[in-house]
């Protein structure tokens, strides 16, 4: 494939890639994605995530070629009640960090390009979408329990944690993926009916604590261990669900891997570096398409 590497915040060099590239279909993906990271650096998250998004949907809007757009936010859009039961597509959007502030923005721009300016007849079809705590080998980030994990092991130094008892709905990338490309297609054939928001997100019994997530892992990787720290912390969300009940309905699409399996991937993935430095992402990715084939995913094709 054809790399380019650009800054969104850069409005010109936004609108000149899409015109030079003319895509049919834009993901959009880019973004400053660490809660606290965001609490360091407010600026950077509000104007990356904020006006980034909208500079990517203005050079859509410019450029003719541009079909379909689907726009990645967080399961951190919501206003988060600590509710027990699962946020949906129509609950209230907020949030308390500069991150999840400002996807909950990105929802408001993005909604507001859809009623303002895509909604000719002939228009691009817009949509979001909203997935879970997503895994999976490859990502390098910090304050991210599996990378911090990997590091832990391989310097021997204990991980401090800071809130076990914290819950999330942990899923392997590849899942989110699969819904990404499926409602990406369902945009491509003028479905108009599907540009609007989506969760993505993993079966409730992959709703797990932090404390559960490093027990399961510590069977992969026996050197790393971890301590709770007694350090102040800013505030972050305790208890997360997401309810895909409207894509599972609408869409067809359901989870593939438990989160054993996601897991366990993530776990071989970053083992498998670690010892000859190669990535398995193709591996995986052809393991993840057969247990989907077994389970009749409806977005597997001959």
């Amino acid at each position: 494939m054809t790399s380019y590497l650009t800054d969104v915040r850069n409005t010109s060099e936004v609108s000149r890639l899409l015109t030079d590239i003319s895509p049919e279909i834009v993901f959009h993906l880019a973004a400053q994605p660490l809660v606290r990271r965001s609490y360091h650096d407010p600026l950077e998250t509000w104007s990356t995530n904020v006006m980034g998004t909208a500079n990517v949907l203005e050079a859509c809007r410019q450029t003719a070629s541009v079909k379909a757009v689907v726009v990645i936010t967080t399961d951190k859009v919501y206003e988060n009640q600590e509710w027990p039961w699962g946020y949906r597509e129509n609950d209230r959007i907020g949030g308390h960090d500069p991150y999840s502030a400002s996807k909950a923005a990105t929802e408001l721009v993005t909604d507001s390009y859809r009623k303002s300016f895509f909604n000719r007849s002939d228009s691009p079809l817009l949509a979001t979408a909203r997935a879970g705590n997503v895994i999976g080998g490859g990502d390098w980030s910090r304050d991210r329990l599996i990378p911090d994990i990997f590091r832990a092991a391989e310097s021997g130094i204990p991980l401090e944690i800071r809130s076990p008892k914290a819950s999330r709905p942990w899923q392997h990338v590849l899942e989110c993926l699969s819904g990404y490309l499926l409602l990406g297609q369902k945009l491509l054939d003028r479905q108009k009916e599907h540009a609007e928001a989506w969760n993505f997100g993993p079966e409730i019994d992959s709703n797990r604590t932090v404390e559960e997530v490093l027990t399961t892992l510590k069977q992969y990787w026996a050197d790393f261990n971890w301590e709770i720290t007694t350090q102040p912390q800013p505030h972050e969300t305790t208890l997360l669900y997401l309810d895909s009940a409207k894509a599972k309905a609408r869409l067809g699409w359901e989870p593939v891997w438990t989160l054993q399996e996601a897991l366990a991937a993530t776990s071989d993935w970053y083992l498998n570096f670690n010892t000859d430095g190669k990535a398995i992402s193709k591996k995986q990715l052809t393991d993840f398409i057969v247990s989907a084939n077994s389970k009749n995913a409806n977005w597997i094709t001959p």
